[in-house]
């Protein structure tokens, strides 16, 4: 699994999430709303959309928060909108950071990206450094607890999954960006129900990093996921499991 998988899952066990809800939430409201704007309210004909909605729901969010954001983004209420920037920067041994915001002061949230990677050694870098590191794949994510393995790897690949990698927590099926919503209704059709599926930037290349290291670039993540124009962070970490569940304790 890749090295922010493997925390958001750990995290995810722990409950480490829970405090978070509200800010997660109003990052949700803004994605729909932002994807709504740009592609329409109808979630079957804006993919997008129907990926924002899809990582609501997994998120608990209720269903009237949903179409008010739909709503919002459509020109319902405020006209309140927000520009999509990518910033990209350097962690500890050279660690790739690939960072999108939405955001209504591009000066504020560069400041506050600049801010976290600077208290942490890490620097923000020119545009395109790190991009070149990243393909956007699709991810369905599924808790190891509930999951035969083999029975998933089988329903995967016949889906037409490219990959399925087992890690001592969750199980990840990997796809192209095209083959990723037609995997995902393979699977859920057979009853196999993922604790996340997302479009997401698949690191390339890692760089394994251990002991202060390690623990600096986990703070990383959780900070810049911290900030409030800040929707996704990717990095190129390889951290082992062990690792990662006693810095998360």
């Amino acid at each position: 699994m890749s090295g922010h998988s493997k925390w958001s899952t750990i995290k995810r066990r722990k409950g480490a999430q829970d405090a978070r809800r509200g800010k997660v939430f109003t990052k949700l409201i803004r994605e729909i709303a932002t994807a709504a704007r740009l592609g329409g309210g109808d979630p079957d004909s804006n993919p997008r959309l129907r990926i924002a909605v899809d990582r609501a729901r997994q998120a608990n969010m209720p269903k009237d928060n949903i179409e008010r954001a739909i709503r919002k983004g459509l020109g319902a209420g405020d006209n309140e909108t927000y520009d999509e920037v990518v910033y990209e920067g350097y962690g500890p041994g050279g660690t790739a950071i690939y960072v999108q915001a939405l955001t209504d002061n591009k000066n504020r949230t560069v400041g506050e990206v600049r801010h976290v990677l600077t208290r942490y050694g890490g620097n923000l870098g020119a545009t395109g450094c790190v991009s070149y590191l990243f393909e956007k794949r699709g991810l369905i994510s599924f808790d190891r607890a509930g999951i035969d393995p083999d029975a998933l790897l089988e329903a995967a690949l016949e889906a037409g999954a490219d990959d399925v990698v087992e890690g001592s927590e969750g199980v990840e099926v990997v796809t192209r960006q095209a083959g990723f919503e037609s995997v995902k209704r393979a699977l859920e059709a057979r009853g196999l129900r993922p604790l996340s599926a997302d479009l997401t930037l698949h690191p390339l290349t890692t760089v394994h990093l251990t002991g202060k290291d390690a623990e600096t670039m986990l703070r990383i993540a959780d900070a810049l996921e911290d900030l409030d124009d800040v929707q996704h962070v990717y990095a190129n970490f390889d951290i082992s499991e062990d690792e990662m569940s006693r810095l998360a304790g």
